[in-house]
């Protein structure tokens, strides 16, 4: 069967810089994404920064642990989550973003699927929209575009709500990536900028084990969809079904994962812990280097 005129096998090579507003994020080296839920529900840190004050603080000790991108989310969407009101999304998310623009040298990214959400994210002061629905939602892709945002389009089958049922693929890497392959068309279409946009594979976003062992395996051939690769795994389901631990355990996993991906590739890696990512995601980066110049 032919393969669509978006397949990766035809896309330039990743992207080393990303271009967020006014801001450039190089990429020669991987970035850590901090992250910063301002829910009472997330699965890892739910409660953790709900109030501006306490928000604020671990916004600044993630900046001095190395974090170059802040990616505040204010709807949790762990499996069988439901989203909050728009005003209760807006209420947590704004004034986070607006602090942190006002006192902190360092990208900052909204993790929304909303258009509303996103244009006063936007006007507060953020940099990127990290999307786990992939700009799908009415007035999202154009909301993104109106505003020069920087995006990250994630792949997600179903809905936080039913998304770990009973997760079917038939071949999970060839449908992630053409999948993804066509939301990098679509951002394109709406004109958002080929160097910015992110993309990435959705681990614990309706897949099981084997999916996501399958995807890491191929992270590759992701990094080959010309834009640079984000992953995120930290505290993630995939760590506990490797290890066994519970979520408030699984930081020597989630630190191995991210070194692992960023030899293979990774452009940005999504973590709760800075410090001890940042020194993973080197000895990965490193290993790479060293594997490209032979």
């Amino acid at each position: 069967m032919a393969r669509p005129p978006d397949s990766t096998d035809a896309l330039e090579p990743t992207l080393v810089e990303l271009r967020c507003r006014s801001r450039v994020l190089s990429l020669a080296q991987p970035a850590v994404m901090g992250v910063l839920n301002v829910t009472p529900d997330s699965f890892s840190d739910g409660g953790l920064h709900a109030d501006l004050v306490g928000a604020l603080a671990a916004a600044r000790r993630m900046v001095a642990e190395g974090a170059g991108i802040i990616d505040v989310g204010g709807e949790s969407t762990r499996p069988g989550s439901l989203p909050p009101p728009l005003e209760e999304e807006l209420r947590r998310v704004v004034p986070v973003v607006r602090a942190i623009a006002a006192e902190l040298d360092v990208l900052i990214s909204v993790d929304t699927s909303r258009a509303e959400v996103i244009a006063a994210a936007l006007a507060a002061g953020a940099h990127l929209i990290n999307d786990v629905r992939a700009l799908q939602a009415p007035g999202a892709l154009e909301a993104a575009a109106a505003g020069g945002a920087a995006v990250c389009v994630m792949h997600m089958q179903g809905d936080p709500a039913t998304m770990q049922l009973a997760p079917r693929y038939g071949d999970v890497v060839e449908e992630v990536a053409d999948w993804l392959a066509a939301r990098v068309a679509a951002c394109r279409a709406a004109g958002i900028a080929s160097d910015a946009i992110v993309v990435d594979p959705g681990f614990g976003f309706g897949k099981n084990a084997a999916h996501q062992l399958a995807l890491f395996a191929a992270l590759e051939k992701f990094t080959r969809l010309g834009c640079p690769l984000l992953v995120g795994v930290s505290r993630k389901s995939m760590v506990g079904q490797l290890t066994g631990r519970p979520v408030a355990d699984r930081l020597a996993g989630s630190v191995a994962l991210a070194a692992l991906a960023a030899e293979r590739g990774a452009a940005i890696l999504r973590a709760h812990d800075v410090a001890a990512t940042v020194d993973a995601v080197r000895i990965g980066a490193a290993l790479r280097r060293r594997g490209e110049a032979g």
